[in-house]
């Protein structure tokens, strides 16, 4: 990296973990009418905790503890994810965003995704530049999702009454 980017590169890393476990906690907090709240609070909590400490101190990931919880939580969330894409296969009719289980599967994506960049850093808790660009790029997506199906009325007109009144 450039010295100005080695410079910023410390900070941006920290702001996308600020991001992603602002994002995890409101995902946690919208799941309240939600039929399984309590799954589903459990599933958000854990990576908005274990991104938070990333966000106060980036080389948490090599700590022990914070691996573990990190590698079984995302192992669970990868499982899960493969149940959703088998049940996706057979009985999708709609959008996969129109599914409440396509919905499900991309908040496990997301969890998965973010914790693995985030298990991988532990050695360099910047990492490299192609890396850094990716957590740049997946901290927005989430809040740029979210704003679009806030204004799209129509996407969300087929959702289940739990799905439309939280957002």
């Amino acid at each position: 990296m450039a010295p100005a980017a080695e410079r910023w590169a410390p900070a941006l890393w920290r702001s996308c973990n600020w991001f992603m476990a602002a994002f995890f906690a409101l995902a946690a907090v919208v799941q309240v009418n939600d039929p399984d709240a309590e799954l589903w609070v459990v599933v958000y909590t854990i990576p908005a905790v274990l991104t938070l400490l990333v966000g106060l101190n980036p080389l948490v990931t090599g700590n022990f503890i914070w691996r573990s919880v990190s590698a079984i939580h995302t192992f669970f969330c990868i499982v899960w994810a493969g149940g959703l894409v088998y049940y996706l296969l057979f009985h999708i009719q709609q959008n996969i965003l129109h599914e409440e289980e396509g919905r499900e599967l991309f908040g496990l994506v997301i969890i998965t995704v973010w914790m693995s960049l985030c298990h991988s850093s532990s050695k360099n808790p910047v990492g490299g530049r192609i890396q850094l660009a990716i957590a740049i790029v997946i901290s927005i997506f989430p809040f740029i999702s979210w704003i679009y199906i806030y204004f799209n009325k129509e996407m969300r007109s087929s959702w289940p009454t739990h799905c439309k009144t939280v957002i």
